[in-house]
């Protein structure tokens, strides 16, 4: 069973880009997610991302993402709720809890919380899609020449958390093909098992890349990959995420507050920046190839190259 986060080769403009193209463009995604705190920024670049790896074809990442991001989000919402006591739209009085004293639930920290989680929402969805299309190979390879071991440390990461994935799932498997007499397995026992799985890995990853050599330094590869064309594209959108993130904070686009009462900015530069950010999500999207037209006469042009032709140079144009 394959994880939806392990890299699948596919013709796309974001597995083609170079991997600093698709950083620079996942990355300002991750980077609008940061700076602002209005949920509406967020939304729009939760949502650039979604069509971003819709686009890519990492539909199963996109899920993944947003399942991991959701409960992130509710935990961080209950959290914040149950722990942070200020607002003035009280919602329900809980009473008196052990440590943690009178817990008056607002609406004010359920916004704030929504906001906290949105972050780590959009972060979930970049990364799956990152993990999805971005081959760890040529990031390994781009990256050696500056910081070797910190580039084979990253690719090792991502290369193992979809084998991780992947063995918890078949962990879970196993457990419900026990038989209803065996004892139910708990959530703490298939922890350490997988723990215990990840440490062995860990240690045979270790050899086997002592055994190749990695230790040693490595002479300079000559046969470097050229630049795609759509790295301009993946730039230029990234470029200007992040020159519109910062000029809109100069016009109050970011203006979000929950304490003591919520207030949400909904002005016309807002909806202009939610409107870009949303439309950014399109850059992975590939043009289709224009077809031939055909004549009046109904016949189509072929091309005929200089080998099909029976006798030398017979290369040109056949009517068929």
């Amino acid at each position: 069973m394959k994880s939806p986060f392990a890299y699948v080769p596919r013709r796309g403009p974001l597995q083609a880009a170079s991997p600093g193209a698709a950083v620079a463009y996942l990355g300002a995604l991750v980077a609008v997610a940061f700076v602002y705190s209005n949920p509406l920024v967020l939304l729009a670049a939760a949502a650039a991302a979604t069509l971003a790896g819709v686009l890519a074809g990492a539909r199963g990442a996109v899920r993944a993402g947003w399942r991991m991001g959701i409960s992130l989000l509710l935990l961080i919402v209950v959290v914040n709720a149950l722990i942070v006591h200020r607002g003035e739209t009280v919602l329900a009085r809980l009473g008196h809890w052990l440590l943690f004293g009178q817990i008056d639930v607002t609406a004010e920290a359920i916004v704030e919380g929504l906001s906290l989680g949105l972050r780590a929402l959009v972060a979930m969805i970049a990364f799956a899609v990152y993990s999805a299309c971005v081959d760890p190979d040529r990031v390994l390879r781009a990256l050696r020449p500056l910081a070797g071991r910190s580039a084979l440390t990253a690719t090792l990461v991502s290369r193992l958390v979809p084998v991780t994935a992947a063995d918890a799932s078949r962990l879970r498997d196993a457990a419900q093909l026990r038989g209803p007499a065996a004892a139910e397995v708990g959530k703490a026992p298939l922890a350490r098992r997988l723990l215990a799985g990840s440490l062995d890995r860990a240690v045979d990853v270790a050899a086997t890349l002592e055994l190749r050599g990695y230790n040693l330094d490595a002479p300079r590869a000559h046969n470097r990959r050229e630049p795609s064309r759509h790295d301009r594209r993946f730039y230029a959108v990234a470029a200007l995420l992040v020159s519109a993130t910062i000029a809109s904070l100069f016009v109050g686009a970011n203006g979000f507050h929950a304490y003591p009462a919520i207030a949400i900015a909904t002005g016309p530069a807002t909806v202009a920046l939610c409107a870009l950010i949303a439309l950014s999500g399109l850059a992975p999207l590939q043009r289709r190839p224009k077809r031939l037209s055909l004549p009046a006469d109904g016949t189509k042009t072929v091309y005929k190259g200089p080998f099909s032709s029976r006798r030398r140079g017979g290369g040109g144009v056949a009517r068929v």
